[in-house]
């Protein structure tokens, strides 16, 4: 029996041994960077950098040498016959004899070598190609500092539903506390039944709440993980603290960074997007232009009346040519023309577009910036309030089983203490958020 218990305990204990090696834990710097890595938005932006590498290569490759090669093989069922006048072989005018020109069976293998000379399409697909690779580059650097706010936030998140708990507990375990001393007291006659009632409502509120925070905080392990990249079941551990962040987090320098717009992604994108419009424009203009190439091919012939051309007797004939094409737009009722002109409009549009987009990205910053100020601002008022609010408590507690106070006066106390309590919270999640929201409006984070 003794051998079984100690089998039993060490089963035990290498399971939790097990299970604590299994949890991965996470500073907000540490899951930032593991989001980074393995966000699948992430992996998608990478692979996005690695098609449009191929893309240009693609692009670049039309104007290099290109050799294609054949092989044909042709059997006459029946061969195709043609007339030839009779008096070629004695015989009579105005008479015909059938001939057939070749053999019933012929053989042919080429290749062909294609250069492109001249094409003004060409030259601006090899600049698309390259602003294509830097658009991509671009939404790389988007989907990070989106990840990366995305990251902060749910890590923000999990935090705030832990301190959040941790504060419901205490709070019922303190009313707990009252609503048996008072219950005590009421059985002894010395209290009303109403301040046991009150008590009563308001620790009924609390373990509601108390149930909600514990749903809403696995609910936000669960977000934080998909953030992360990796399995909404796996046990996760946070090392941070919210108010340490927040502390950390506070930056009155970020609120002096300078408001360059040409350093923001999305400006950047709607650059790009000027620049696609006018290559695009130059390709249509490229269509007025002609097209120069120049191609040579190669080949041998073998032809006889039974299937030989595997075995060594068979004879070949070789040949090989030397061309230059060019072709040259003359005429398209208008379509090149209309084509170049809509290009013209849609470059216009493009134009605009980055106009609204700079006004309202200095709008944005002006916004971020003063929400982020405000947060801090908050953060303060917040804490004070709850000092102040925790004060007030304890007085209403202490006058209450003194009889001076009445137990409305303590729940109302209560109440308060409640609010300050999430509205402190909420102000140290808000400090983190909107400079997270400012740094990804400035894009001032290094990666």
């Amino acid at each position: 029996m003794k051998n079984k218990l100690i089998l039993l305990f060490s089963l035990a204990l290498s399971f939790s041994i097990y299970s604590q090696e299994n949890n991965q834990s996470f500073s907000l710097e540490e899951a930032i960077n593991f989001a980074l890595e393995n966000n699948r938005s992430v992996k998608n932006a990478v692979r996005g950098i690695e098609a449009a590498e191929k893309q240009k290569w693609e692009t670049t490759a039309t104007g290099l040498p290109q050799i294609n090669g054949g092989i044909d093989y042709q059997n006459w069922l029946k061969q195709q016959v043609s007339l030839l006048p009779a008096e070629i072989t004695g015989g009579d005018p105005g008479t015909f004899v059938p001939v057939t020109f070749s053999p019933k069976q012929s053989a042919n293998a080429t290749a062909t070598l294609n250069q492109l000379l001249f094409d003004g399409s060409y030259i601006v697909g090899l600049q698309s190609a390259k602003v294509y690779l830097e658009i991509s580059e671009i939404a790389k650097t988007k989907t990070d500092l989106e990840v990366r706010q995305a990251v902060i936030n749910a890590y923000g998140n999990v935090l705030l539903t832990e301190e959040n708990l941790l504060i419901v507990n205490k709070n019922i375990e303190v009313l707990q506390k009252n609503l048996n001393e008072t219950t005590k007291i009421y059985e002894n006659g010395l209290a009303e039944e109403e301040s046991v009632e009150q008590l009563q409502i308001t620790l009924t509120s609390l373990e509601n709440y108390q149930n909600n925070v514990t749903r809403l905080k696995e609910l936000a392990y669960k977000m934080f993980n998909i953030t992360l990249g990796i399995d909404l079941n796996e046990n996760t551990l946070l090392t941070d603290n919210l108010e340490t962040l927040t502390l950390q987090n506070i930056s009155l320098e970020l609120l002096e960074a300078d408001e360059n717009i040409d350093n923001s992604i999305d400006y950047q994108i709607a650059k790009n997007q000027e620049v696609s419009k006018e290559l695009l424009l130059k390709l249509e203009k490229s269509t007025f232009l002609p097209s120069l190439s120049a191609f040579v091919n190669a080949g041998y012939s073998g032809f006889g009346e039974k299937f030989e051309f595997t075995t060594s007797n068979q004879e070949w004939y070789g040949s090989s040519l030397l061309g230059v094409s060019m072709s040259i737009p003359i005429f398209s009722s208008g379509m090149r023309s209309a084509a170049t002109q809509r290009a013209k409009i849609d470059l216009e549009i493009a134009q605009e577009e980055l106009t609204e987009t700079e006004q309202q990205l200095k709008f944005q910053i002006a916004n971020a910036k003063s929400n982020y100020r405000f947060a801090i601002e908050e953060y303060e008022n917040k804490r004070q309030n709850l000092n102040l609010a925790e004060r007030i408590e304890q007085k209403n507690e202490t006058k209450f089983f003194e009889g001076i106070a009445s137990s409305f006066d303590l729940r109302q106390a209560q109440g308060q203490l409640y609010t300050a309590q999430q509205e402190y919270l909420q102000s140290m999640f808000d400090v983190i958020a909107k400079k997270a929201e400012l740094e990804t409006i400035l894009n001032t984070v290094n990666f």
